[in-house]
């Protein structure tokens, strides 16, 4: 569990995903590192974010703005979207077999 606006944003995008919030139960954010590309008033924002999930898979995410929260917006959101499509390419490998 941490704190602070990029726990709180995971917090809220995975509070009603509809069909898909039983998919993403095990998604777990493992980390997230923070730069600034470049300083001054148009400063640059990465967020790079580590998701990890039940299968023990690991991930990596990134989201680049002027804002930290969009930033972080994007780099979360790629992380639930590759979480979704990885189960169904899961799913597609066991219905073949």
């Amino acid at each position: 569990e941490g704190d602070g606006p990029v726990n709180a944003l995971d917090i809220a995008l995975r509070k009603d995903l509809g069909k898909f919030q039983r998919e993403i139960e095990d998604l777990e954010l493992a980390d997230f590192k923070v730069r600034i590309l470049n300083g001054g008033t148009s400063a640059i924002t990465r967020v790079l974010i580590e998701s990890t999930d039940a299968t023990g898979a690991r991930w990596w995410t990134v989201g680049v703005s002027e804002n930290i929260i969009d930033a972080s917006f994007q780099a979360l959101m790629d992380a639930i979207v590759y979480k979704l499509m990885k189960n169904r390419e899961l799913a597609g490998r066991i219905a073949a077999e």
